[in-house]
């Protein structure tokens, strides 16, 4: 495990309580005998290229524990990923960049296959040796991935004696790689999966109280599960960003030209009348501008009431102070979504209040969503924040209740 790593999971342990249940049971790394064997080790590599380069590594070096901790037991690893959506074999969704930056974070003999699986792959993975990485090409280069192909299933399977499973960004997939293989094998989570689903359990199962989530983003519809299960489990769930014009609108607010779809609004006045609706808050006063520019006319507003022709582009500064108390004064802190467009500076101060409240925050404290994630690391506050989730859609579908194939493939 890294630096960085072991000082997020040592403060996130620290905080909580003595003798809280433990989060949903995995297997784990430490209930196999994985010494000197070869291991099929499923990560979330799928990074953004530019130029034929990893352009960001973060998944890359959210997946190093687990690869180091199998190397240091002496196993060889054949490594398996799916990057983008290609239709068929797409050379520039190769993993070749990605081989080249894992053997420079490693400094270990990584070898990319010529293919998924077949006669040379075989050969290539019977002939590693401890501490030897070879990955596979592009997953989903092969058809059989997505439809969980049995045939698929078998060829992976046969390329190792256990399967770990790493990947929580694709674990709501039950595909060939996360699903099939695991049932064909002895199969365990990696550190980044049993990390990833104890953080996101113990928000969910026994959070210390006040519970505080703050939701972001854009459309109502593609979160409108995460909010209707915080409504109903935390105290306090703080909306901003482009997510807080349909439930104004619900309430009989002018909203301008503030993007928004018509069905989010009747999903917004659904939970508007339904129970605990008296948990959502929503912002009291705006930023807004004629574009979303940074050298676009803006003003800030004291209410909520968006003028004909303009757009609400963050929070206000009222706002984002009454969010900031609640995130103060929270025992346990879910975000996910930004509360402006926080990539053009005169928008970014809704956000950034919300960052640093979260990073100053005594609670524990659990950060999801790409988004979300990036705009914490621009700050520089991730190693302040106790989890950062790599999950996406993953982490969303676990907080709604959803069943994640890929995390219950791997359940005691």
């Amino acid at each position: 495990m890294g630096a960085a790593e072991t000082e997020s999971a040592t403060a996130f342990s620290a905080k909580r309580t003595a003798g809280e249940p433990t989060p949903t049971r995995l297997r784990t790394i430490d209930d196999l005998d994985l010494a000197g064997r070869r291991v099929l080790l499923r990560a979330d590599l799928n990074v953004p290229l530019k130029d034929g380069r990893v352009a960001d590594d973060a998944r890359i070096l959210a997946s190093l524990p687990t690869i180091e901790e199998l190397r240091h037991r002496g196993c060889a690893i054949v490594l398996v990923s799916h990057l983008g959506r290609p239709h068929g074999v797409d050379a520039a969704l190769s993993l070749r960049p990605v081989a080249e930056r894992l053997r420079q974070l490693t400094d270990a003999p990584v070898t990319l296959a010529p293919a998924v699986v077949g006669d040379d792959v075989q050969r290539l993975a019977e002939g590693l040796r401890p501490g030897e990485i070879l990955l596979l090409e592009n997953v989903r280069f092969e058809p059989g991935e997505t439809t969980n192909d049995s045939r698929l299933a078998d060829s992976l399977a046969a390329l190792a004696d256990y399967y770990v499973n790493d990947a929580f960004g694709a674990a709501h997939r039950a595909h060939a790689s996360t699903v099939g293989t695991a049932d064909r094998l002895p199969s365990a989570a990696g550190r980044l999966m049993e990390r990833e689903v104890g953080a996101l359990s113990a928000i969910l199962e026994h959070p210390a109280r006040p519970l505080v989530a703050v939701l972001g983003g854009a459309k109502v519809a593609d979160k409108i599960g995460v909010v209707r299960r915080f409504l109903e489990i935390a105290d306090s769930v703080l909306v901003g960003g482009a997510m807080a014009f349909p439930f104004l609108a619900a309430e009989g607010h002018r909203t301008g030209a503030s993007r928004h779809a018509s069905e989010d609004v009747a999903i917004a006045a659904s939970v508007l009348g339904a129970s605990h609706a008296e948990r959502l808050e929503l912002p009291d006063d705006l930023v807004v501008a004629q574009s979303a520019s940074a050298d676009a006319s803006r003003q800030t507003l004291e209410s909520v009431d968006v003028p004909d022709g303009w757009l609400g582009l963050d929070i206000g500064p009222h706002t984002a102070e009454r969010y900031a108390e609640r995130i103060a004064g929270a025992g346990s802190v879910f975000w996910n979504g930004p509360m402006g467009v926080f990539e053009i500076g005169p928008f970014a101060a809704g956000t950034g209040a919300v960052a640093e409240a979260v990073a100053a925050s005594a609670a524990i404290t659990v950060v999801g969503g790409g988004e979300t994630v990036s705009a914490v690391r621009r700050l520089g506050l991730e190693r302040r924040v106790d989890h950062v989730s790599t999950g996406g859609g993953a982490t969303l579908e676990l907080l709604e209740g959803r069943i994640l194939p890929g995390v219950e493939v791997l359940a005691q």
